[in-house]
């Protein structure tokens, strides 16, 4: 099923048309979650076979950026399910199954979220404050608390990780799902951001919250590693995340166009006319231009197991730097072509504008993104 069915024109202007309120309120994008998943959104990646729509990584990272374009936060909220299931379609083609019922669970309309992000946690995936214990049967208690849980109102099923430590010499981190209701954990209502409201990233709290054997699904040691199951997260993370901001850039070049047609001069000529405003507009499109057809590569890269061995790190992440400022750039750019009217609230500019500036604080961040690049080029450091 290509995405154009389930992504149609109608649809996308629903989600549009309800953005603005959900920003207003602070309220999580309920009817589009709804609308979504009756299209079967959240079975892009699910095969054909099995519900879904069987579709690859280029072409959910094409719908995540056209749902952007309408609705940052809820494109946002939605990528973390959609990472998930990217992760699976990911280890399937590499002949591994272990999160085959992420697909299928997601085409019966179970919807994933990640409670990986911590407080003071730079490692991100090398490392984690989360304790894991074990209870003896295969599953872990895990305590610790997660931040910027996308999808919280919502979520049934929470990706988690921690450490289990019950071998010093050997420490593990290790990744399960619980079930929404699990004992021991606690969903704050904490999320009042300035943009991607909508998002409801909630703050979640694990007190000795037990995930069973058949749900852990992973272990990897503590500390840079090439875990294929590692990099399936951190791939899928930095590639859909890019198609989001890069959606949010896409619509910022069209409100821009929009405002050069219809702000005009005193003498009534069209601001479209004016030299340094189509200047303007032409340079936001080049950006967009350049972000669209990286973004695109990384995709079919991914899709097709090219392999960039050591430099799949800082390519990833580099892909998500420069999407992430080039959209916000963008934004601006847009901004100072429709004038003093886009500062005001309740113009769709300027809940952009809160909205794109997210993409600083999402992994990877600009000194890591250098740091990794730096490595790449000049070596480590001794």
């Amino acid at each position: 099923m290509p995405a154009t069915d389930i992504l149609t024109p109608d649809l996308l202007e629903r989600v549009r048309s309800r953005a603005a309120g959900y920003d207003e309120t602070n309220s999580f994008f309920t009817e589009d979650l709804e609308e979504l998943r009756a299209a079967g959104y959240l079975a892009l990646f699910t095969p054909v076979a099995e519900g879904g729509a069987g579709l690859g990584i280029p072409d959910v990272v094409a719908s995540q950026r056209l749902l952007a374009a309408a609705a940052p936060a809820t494109a946002l909220a939605v990528n973390m399910h959609q990472v998930w299931c990217g992760v699976a379609h990911l280890l399937a083609r590499q002949g591994d199954d272990s999160l085959a019922f992420v697909l299928k669970e997601a085409a019966a309309g179970e919807l994933f979220a990640f409670g990986v992000s911590e407080p003071g946690n730079p490692a991100v995936l090398f490392d984690s404050h989360t304790a894991a214990r074990p209870t003896g049967d295969g599953g872990y208690a895990f305590t610790g608390t997660k931040i910027f849980t996308s999808l919280s109102p919502a979520w049934t099923r929470l990706g988690i990780f921690g450490k289990d430590t019950s071998a010093p010499d050997d420490p593990r981190l290790v990744f399960g799902f619980a079930d929404r209701g699990t004992a021991g954990i606690t969903i704050a209502d904490d999320w009042n951001t300035m943009g991607m409201r909508a998002s409801q990233s909630c703050t979640t709290r694990l007190d000795d919250a037990v995930v069973p054997a058949a749900r852990m699904v992973h272990t990897t040691p503590v500390g840079p590693h090439r875990d294929a199951f590692v990099f399936g997260i951190f791939s899928l993370f930095e590639t859909l995340l890019s198609a989001v901001y890069t959606g949010i850039g896409d619509r910022a070049v069209q409100l821009a166009a929009d405002a050069a047609r219809g702000r005009r001069s005193p003498d009534g000529v069209p601001a479209s006319a004016d030299p340094d405003t189509r200047w303007k507009v032409a340079d936001a499109a080049l950006r967009m231009d350049g972000a669209g057809l990286e973004l695109d590569a990384v995709a079919r890269d991914l899709e097709e197991g090219t392999d960039h061995g050591s430099y799949w790190f800082p390519l990833l992440s580099g892909l998500k730097y420069r999407s992430t400022e080039t959209a916000r750039g963008v934004v601006e750019t847009a901004m100072r072509v429709a004038g003093g009217r886009s500062y005001s609230r309740g113009q769709e500019l300027e809940r952009l504008y809160r909205d794109v500036l997210a993409g600083m604080f999402h992994p990877s961040s600009e000194d890591s993104v250098h740091a990794s690049v730096a490595n790449a080029v000049l070596g480590p450091l001794e």
